[in-house]
């Protein structure tokens, strides 16, 4: 038996509930038993796959017309998810997010991963997006963030197309699992959570997926 455990999470560091799941991912792991063996690799998911840069709308505009909410609605819900940020020690600043396209962002997630700093690139983008108001799809801000996580060989990775295949890949096999929305965790290989169901939800399922493995 592979003594890993891998769990595959699909996000993208625009997405509210990717940022929310990722901090229940980390406070479930901290209390599960065999987090020592835990390896999270992050999987590419564009919620917005269409080569722009910035979007033009706040993110406000954008929800209110994607979904056909009036604009009281989009803010009471960007409020509820900032409290709910809050809860798991977060400040966002959804009114100063600039929705983009983040195929460049998880090109450098992937770079990163190959340095051991996957997670913390994500971190670093997700910080960026919800609580800074950056804009994540700019090669400059990118560049920035990933010196300040330590990871090397950024330029070299804007002159060229590396990386851009494995992005491809992780989108492809979402969809041959059915993946629709994100942040989705393959957690060993067998199973499987969708959206961010909470710490103590995500710490049942790595539980019971470990029990598995030992009944095997």
């Amino acid at each position: 038996m592979d003594e890993a455990f891998p769990i595959d999470v699909w996000s993208d560091v625009v997405c509210p509930f990717c940022y929310l799941g990722s901090r229940q991912l980390s406070a479930a792991l901290s209390q599960f038993e065999q987090r020592d063996l835990v390896v999270v690799r992050p999987r590419a998911f564009e919620l917005d796959p269409r080569p722009h840069e910035e979007v033009g709308l706040s993110l406000s505009e954008l929800v209110a017309r994607k979904y056909g909410m009036a604009l009281s609605q989009v803010h009471s819900l960007h409020e509820r998810l900032e409290a709910q940020a809050g809860d798991l020690g977060m400040t966002w600043s959804l009114e100063r997010a600039r929705p983009t396209n983040t195929f460049e962002a998880h090109r450098l997630i992937a770079l990163a991963t190959t340095q051991g700093a996957g997670a913390a690139m994500s971190e670093k983008l997700f910080h960026a997006y919800f609580c800074d108001g950056m804009l994540v799809s700019d090669p400059e801000t990118l560049a920035t963030l990933a010196s300040e996580v330590g990871v090397t060989g950024v330029d070299a990775l804007w002159a060229s197309d590396a990386f851009s295949g494995d992005v491809r890949a992780d989108e492809a096999r979402a969809t041959q699992l059915g993946i629709a929305g994100v942040p989705s965790l393959l957690v060993d290989a067998k199973f499987m959570v969708v959206g961010a169901q909470g710490t103590a939800r995500i710490l049942d399922v790595l539980r019971g997926a470990w029990a598995r493995r030992e009944a095997a």
